[in-house]
């Protein structure tokens, strides 16, 4: 079985990946067709994407919601060259899945958004 540490690494690429098709690839690679990918976002940030007015659901189911996502966020926090994402060190295997931490930070360096 792959390295939880892999798999988390490789999942924050994908966020991180500038490329739409490698991003795109990268995500029918990692995930089946009828994955579910479920966010647990602290209260800070469901409050922000209310403001925002921005969809708060945090369910997205199959490759096309997952790619619709990952795109969503690259354009909104990292295309304008400011933030990156990084994973926490928590990486924790419960059962068949794989649980963790990531946040945004200053691509220059510093603390969490």
């Amino acid at each position: 079985m792959t390295d939880p540490n892999e798999l988390a690494d490789r999942y924050v690429a994908m966020w991180t990946e500038a490329d739409p098709e490698r991003r795109r690839t990268a995500i029918a690679e990692s995930w089946t067709e009828d994955a579910v990918h479920i966010l647990e976002p602290p209260q800070e940030a469901r409050e922000a994407a209310a403001a925002l007015d921005i969809n708060a659901t945090f369910e997205a189911r199959g490759h096309r919601e997952l790619e619709a996502r990952m795109a969503n966020a690259y354009d909104q926090f990292l295309a304008p060259g400011e933030f990156t994402f990084r994973r926490r060190d928590n990486v924790k295997r419960v059962g068949d899945a794989i649980k963790f931490n990531w946040e945004m930070v200053p691509t220059a360096g510093g603390d969490a958004v």
